[in-house]
């Protein structure tokens, strides 16, 4: 996740606090010939963040008004985030961010666990040169943010970690729809690595795929990577039913 927008300004004030925190989300600024892919991303990030929470009412005007931008980019950037299932439009009502319910979740990780499974398999399969350096490397970072308790750093690199399968899988079918997958697990509110004992879990889980791709073993390698969702999503569950 990105790091946190500064508090709001004092010309901020009487503004809905989301609303006054995007445009700190346009970075330098929508860039000409540019705007609507600069206010799609922004948006998506506020999204990701939490900033646009789950339900929250996506009016054009406000959405123009907090990015200084005419209301036709931010009704493209509608689209598109729509399109990217982060957005849902109603007949007559307009837009909102995309809920987040219990079937969402669940649904999510019966999905991941498939694709997850098929891009450790294809890793495996292809094993490109400095994939199996490249991923130990992730693991020893996890290593040292789970030894300073840092579930920031942990949650990112976990990311990567999965991010890195994907590319290596080299399928653009496959790389566009766990890049969908990765946009809603960084919505979900809290990272499983902050679970007693789950990133020490994790990296061990980590581990047996990677030694699957190593020894380019794909029935192993896509065992494992479905072990490790199925047992994110039973944590996944303990957490949003309180258990």
């Amino acid at each position: 996740m990105s790091s946190a927008p500064e508090p709001t300004s004092p010309e901020d004030q009487g503004r809905p606090a989301s609303l006054a925190t995007l445009k700190r989300y346009l970075g330098d600024g929508a860039v000409r010939g540019r705007t609507t892919e600069v206010v799609t991303d922004a948006m998506r990030e506020a999204i990701l963040d939490g900033v646009l929470a789950p339900s929250t009412w996506l009016r054009e005007d406000e959405l123009a008004s907090a990015f200084e931008v005419s209301r036709t980019p931010v009704r493209e950037a509608l689209r598109r985030l729509a399109d990217e299932g982060l957005a849902v439009k109603t007949a007559h009502h307009g837009t909102v961010v995309a809920p987040l319910s219990l079937e969402d979740v669940l649904a999510l990780y019966v999905v991941r666990e498939n694709l997850e499974g098929l891009a450790a398999r294809l890793a495996a399969t292809r094993c490109p040169a400095g994939l199996v350096e490249s991923l130990d490397e992730i693991g020893e970072q996890m290593r040292a943010s789970a030894d300073a308790g840092n579930v920031d750093d942990l949650a990112r690199q976990n990311l990567s970690f999965h991010r890195a399968l994907r590319e290596a899988a080299a399928n653009t079918y496959l790389d566009r729809f766990l890049g969908q997958v990765e946009h809603a697990v960084r919505r979900l509110p809290v990272s499983t690595m902050a679970q007693p004992g789950r990133a020490c879990q994790a990296i061990e889980e980590h581990d047996a795929i990677v030694r699957a791709i190593e020894a380019r073993d794909p029935d192993r390698a896509e065992s494992a990577a479905a072990e490790h969702m199925r047992r994110a999503r039973e944590i996944r569950l303990s957490i949003l039913l309180g258990t």
